[in-house]
C-alpha cells in the first residue's frame, strides 16, 4: 500500500471508532430508533468528508488534535441527507452502501425520525466540545447550519428535484451541486481548520477555493461512475440518475468532457493550497482520489 492508501485508512478507521463509540442509547424505547442510526451511519462509506476534516486540520500542523467531533459531525449530517435522499418522497432508492437504504430495512418513518436524530446530533457533538473556545465551537456550528440548510445541501436537493427532466446549462448545473455536494465537503475542510485553532482568515479562503473546486469535482466524478460504474462496486444503483431524468456533466459535456473537468478541477484545488507547503500533502492527495476513485 502506498502512504496516503495508510492514511486513508487511518483515518477511515479513526472516525469509525469514534462513531461505533458516541452512537449509543441505554434507553430501551429509542432502541429501534438508535439501531437504524448506527445502521446507516456505520461500517460503509468512503469517509471522504471526515477525512477532509481531518486533512484540513493536518495542514496546520495538528495531525492528532482534536478534530474527531468534526469530523463526525459532517459524517452524521452527510448520512442524515442520504438517509432522507433515499426516501420514495424523494429519490426512492433501494440500494445504499451495498445493502437496504434505510427506509426499506425498517420503515419510512423510522427512516424520517433516524435522519432528523442525526441532524440534531451533529450540532450537539460540535456545540459540546468543550475542548475548542466558546468563539470556535460558534463559528463552527454557523458553518455546518449553513452548508447543510437552504443555502447548501438541502437547497441544492431542493433544485435538484426541480431539475428532473429539465436541461440546465453548464453554470446552472455547477451551481446547483456547489450546494448540494459541494457545500459540505468545503464544510468538512473548513471545520477542520477551525479545529486547528490556528487558521488566519488568509488560510481559511486559501482552503475554501480548494474545497470549491474538490467539491464539485466529486460530483463531476460521481456522475461519471453513475455511467461507467457497476452497481456491484458502486454500491447503489447504477444508471439512477439517467432513469430518472437527472441533469448530469456527462449528459450535458459528453464523459470526455466530464474527465476533462474533473482534471481542470483537481489541477485548481492542487494550486490553490501551493501556500501551505508539505503540509497540504494529504489535501492534494485527497484532489487526487476524489477524481481517480472507482466507487
Amino acid at each position: 500500500m502506498s502512504g496516503f492508501e495508510h492514511y486513508l485508512g487511518d483515518c477511515q478507521n479513526r472516525i469509525e471508532q469514534y462513531l461505533e463509540r458516541h452512537l449509543h442509547n441505554e434507553l430501551p424505547q429509542l432502541e429501534r430508533l438508535y439501531t437504524a442510526m448506527r445502521y446507516s451511519v456505520l461500517g460503509g462509506g468512503k469517509r471522504i468528508r471526515p477525512v477532509l476534516t481531518y486533512a484540513g486540520c493536518a495542514a496546520f500542523g495538528v495531525a492528532d488534535g482534536p478534530v474527531d467531533a468534526a469530523a463526525g459531525a459532517v459524517e452524521l449530517i452527510h448520512a442524515y441527507s442520504l438517509i432522507h435522499d433515499d426516501l420514495p418522497a424523494m429519490d426512492d432508492d433501494e440500494l445504499r452502501r451495498g445493502k437496504p437504504t434505510c427506509h426499506r430495512a425498517f420503515d419510512e418513518a423510522t427512516a424520517i425520525l433516524a435522519g432528523d436524530a442525526l441532524q440534531a446530533l451533529a450540532f450537539e457533538w460540535i456545540s459540546q466540545a468543550s475542548h475548542w473556545q466558546a468563539d470556535t465551537r460558534l463559528r463552527m456550528t454557523s458553518l455546518l447550519a449553513s452548508a447543510a440548510g437552504p443555502q447548501g445541501m438541502v437547497g441544492g436537493q431542493a433544485v435538484d428535484l426541480g431539475a428532473v427532466g429539465q436541461q440546465l446549462d453548464q453554470r446552472q448545473l455547477q451551481d446547483m451541486h456547489q450546494r448540494k455536494t459541494g457545500a459540505l465537503i468545503r464544510a468538512s475542510v473548513l471545520l477542520g481548520a477551525l479545529a486547528s485553532e490556528r487558521a488566519s482568515e488568509q488560510q481559511l479562503a486559501a482552503l475554501g477555493q480548494y474545497a470549491d473546486c474538490i467539491g464539485l469535482a466529486f460530483q463531476v466524478q460521481d456522475d461519471i461512475l453513475d455511467v461507467e460504474g457497476q452497481t456491484e462496486v458502486l454500491g447503489k444503483s447504477h444508471g439512477a440518475d439517467a432513469a430518472r431524468g437527472k441533469p448530469t456533466f456527462p449528459a450535458l459535456l459528453g464523459l470526455d468532457g466530464a474527465h476533462q473537468l474533473a482534471r481542470s478541477l483537481c489541477d485548481q484545488a492542487i494550486s490553490a493550497v501551493d501556500s501551505f507547503g508539505d503540509q497540504a500533502l494529504r489535501l492534494r492527495q485527497l484532489a487526487k482520489y476524489i477524481i481517480e476513485r472507482q466507487f
